[in-house]
């Protein structure tokens, strides 16, 4: 039985029944019984008898989330979904109920050779798991394109890999914090690899030149983190009471928020509807902008609205399973068993609107620069010591004259003036995240910390008031045509900002090989896109959905710029797959939202009473949960201490294991000690640098927040953005490294 009262969801597509269920419903079991999945034993351990089978319904489910799928293709479809439950349930028995590691990462090991990009499958087949996968990709991509294949083989070899990482926890006992759960369920729960599906069903392909694009990764993230909040709804009872599982979402904020398992699901479903929310929102203003800049033709832009629609019919048939699928006895009533018939469906659509209105409207809602007075300081979990560059005081000067140099104090408008400058203490930040440079590394360092803050100040302040979206897009055009892989750029500088640019590319990419080069240009690009995206919240007063927030305040923060030349001066000491592992990701984002929420902290009144600003975490709670500033505060910081947590974890325990599982040799070893200990003076200086420097005095806000047309309107986002960057002076033992 339930352990709680599930609430009410949003639903605001109707749920439809595919023609073709009865026919998918006989061809699916007699797959799988071909492929020995129903009342055969695995290593002595029962997965599925036919009444298993029957009673969770997985045609069903493809009948609802695909409702407009021909036989064959339902088929098909229903086909990969008994395969992908079989493999959930074939590894709880033999490898979680009992926590077994090694037996399951050789287990894993295996499954990528049943998935070949190209040519038939060749491996020996040694159980159901292998012989359906192998199967079904050889019937499904030939029909594909070799980049949805790429994709599809990428999301299964997630889906499938991390499951190590539920299985990790549940062998120490470990609870995820919610930022990492939601990470990791988008991987172990698949449905990316859903959305993979969902484009075969329909018989179009996202065009490969937007796929992975922001607007299309927010739909299947949105499309993802919403089916699998659900389903923690729904399965909070066999899977926390009976498998003993911890990766469900009722559980994760249930632990971390501190409330009953009633209110957690409560806001476990507030979550789904925000990330519904944003699919929406996203479809609406973000993609079609994108299909005009990329000038994709129209074909293209049917298999777009196509996918779009195919996700819509997702989530609304999967509630609709889960409603009545045996798999989850206790779930709520389904829509369609209540009243039927013309306008019932409508009406049920109306009031789910209805009723998740509030929450959709206090994000447009803000009054820019409400007073909220001093905030007080609270204590921030740090168990890094801070340690300064001795050459500070010369590189403060030096920085002065940098910036005078390029114009920033001249420029029109005038967004910085000497004593900002000062106030600011940008080579401070620097002298903490990198206490062992030379003069001429703090001095680039500073530099690039003044650019990036500098041009988070003037995109607001000079694109945000006059609503100039078109003028920001071509001055990051030029921006990015200021950083040339190959040879010199044609544009000659005409304002600080790219006068600042040019300088710095030129500095530290001297003696960068073209490949890194290129991957140092795409950092900056995400950055530059970033101030586009607020820019953008902020023409539209709308404060961010908490987990789109997280993931773009990365951006904003230049986390991807830091990061890139912190493993260019690994060399080819590390190989390039290390960098792509859980645990090196775990290792970044969690410095990184770590950071950036100490900024949020210390920038709170800046950012909310004096800019108007809606891009910063307190607030952003503060929305979500409709609570108060300190309840706010309270949640901010103990989500950074849980990443700052989640950080050692991955330092002290999964990196020793990563290092052990490749093989890497001594060189590569302290490679990567050498990185983690970079990111804990990264993250120490970043603290240090708030605690020390005046711009978050509340005796100087009124001076260093420069004010907009119209003597107080906001400015928009001002933090630490870009800072956070260590960038070393090019020399012939170039060896950067993050602060």
């Amino acid at each position: 039985m339930q352990p709680f009262r599930l609430p009410e969801f949003y639903l605001p597509y109707p749920a439809r029944l595919n023609p073709n269920l009865e026919r998918a419903r006989e061809r699916s079991k007699a797959w799988a019984y071909r492929m020995d999945m129903i009342d055969v034993p695995q290593q002595g351990h029962a997965i599925w008898d036919e009444a298993d089978f029957d009673r969770h319904d997985y045609a069903l489910l493809c009948a609802y989330t695909h409702p407009d799928a021909d036989g064959p293709e339902l088929d098909l479809i229903t086909c990969w979904y008994v395969w992908v439950f079989y493999f959930d349930d074939h590894f709880v028995e033999l490898y979680k109920r009992d926590p077994d590691l090694e037996g399951a990462r050789a287990y894993l090991d295996r499954l990528p050779a049943f998935m070949p990009l190209e040519g038939p499958v060749t491996a020996e087949l040694t159980n159901p798991v292998e012989a359906g996968l192998a199967d079904l990709w050889q019937r499904t991509v030939p029909s594909m394109s070799v980049d949805w294949r790429r994709r599809f083989a990428e999301n299964t070899k997630h889906l499938l890999d991390e499951s190590l990482w539920e299985l990790a926890n549940i062998s120490e006992n470990r609870l995820s914090n919610p930022i990492e759960y939601i990470e990791m369920r988008r991987k172990v729960g698949g449905a990316p690899w859903s959305a993979n599906l969902v484009e075969h069903a329909v018989g179009v392909e996202v065009p490969a030149e937007i796929a992975a694009t922001r607007p299309m990764a927010v739909l299947r993230d949105t499309f993802s983190d919403a089916v699998h909040l659900r389903n923690d709804l729904f399965s909070y009872a066999r899977e926390v009471q009976d498998e003993g599982e911890l990766s469900n979402g009722v559980l994760v904020f249930e632990k971390f928020l501190g409330c009953t398992t009633q209110e957690a699901a409560e806001r476990v479903n507030d979550l789904l509807t925000s990330r519904m929310h944003q699919f929406e929102h996203t479809a609406l203003t973000e993609v079609p902008r994108l299909l005009d800049e990329r000038g994709i033709d129209p074909a293209g832009r049917l298999a777009v609205l196509g996918y779009v629609k195919g996700l819509q019919d997702w989530q609304s048939g999967g509630h609709e399973w889960h409603a009545q699928s045996g798999r989850y006895p206790d779930g709520a009533p389904s829509v369609l068993a209540g009243p039927q018939g013309l306008g019932t469906s409508a009406a049920t659509i109306v009031n789910s609107l209805i009723s998740t209105a509030p929450q959709r409207l206090r994000s447009y809602s803000h009054v820019p620069c409400t007073a909220v007075g001093p905030v007080p300081r609270r204590e921030i979990y740090m168990p890094y010591q801070v340690t300064l560059c001795p050459h500070l005081d010369v590189s403060r000067e030096h920085l002065v004259d940098w910036a005078r140099a390029t114009g920033i104090f001249e420029d029109v408008p005038q967004v910085w003036d000497e004593t900002l400058l000062r106030i600011h203490d940008l080579p401070l930040c620097a002298a903490g995240l990198d206490p062992d440079a030379t003069v001429e590394e703090l001095d680039l360092a500073s530099a690039w910390l003044a650019w990036g803050t500098y041009g988070d100040d003037y995109y607001p302040q000079v694109f945000g008031h006059a609503r100039n979206m078109a003028g920001a897009k071509a001055l990051n055009a030029r921006l990015v045509e200021l950083m040339p892989v190959e040879g010199a750029s044609p544009l000659v500088p005409s304002c600080a900002l790219e006068r600042g640019l040019a300088d710095l590319w030129a500095r530290t990419t001297v003696l960068m090989p073209a490949d890194q080069r290129r991957a140092f240009r795409q950092a900056v690009e995400r950055m530059l896109d970033s101030w586009l995206w607020e820019l953008d919240n902020q023409h539209q007063n709308r404060i961010p959905d908490p987990v789109d927030y997280i993931e773009m305040r990365r951006s904003t923060f230049g986390s991807d710029l830091t990061m890139s030349l912190s493993r260019f001066s690994h060399g080819q000491t590390v190989p390039p797959e290390i960098y792509r592992t859980r645990t090196i990701r775990a290792m970044e984002n969690s410095a990184t939202d770590y950071a950036t929420m100490v900024n949020d902290v210390f920038s709170y009144r800046k950012e909310v009473e004096f800019e108007g600003e809606v891009h910063n975490s307190v607030l952003v709670v503060q929305n979500f949960l409709d609570c108060d500033r300190d309840r706010a505060f309270e949640i901010v910081h103990d989500l950074m201490t849980a990443r700052m947590k989640q950080f050692q974890h991955a330092v002290d325990v999964e990196l020793p294991a990563l290092i052990a599982e490749f093989g890497l040799d001594s060189e590569a070893r302290a490679a990567l000690t050498r990185y983690a200990t970079e990111l804990q003076d990264w993250m120490a200086g970043i603290l240090n640098w708030h605690r020390r420097c005046r711009r978050y005095v509340d005796s100087e806000l009124r001076y260093n927040t420069p004010v907009g047309p119209g003597g107080g309107l906001p400015t928009g986002p001002t933090g630490l953005g870009t800072e956070g960057l260590r960038i070393p002076a090019p020399s012939a033992a170039w060896d950067p490294v993050v602060g």
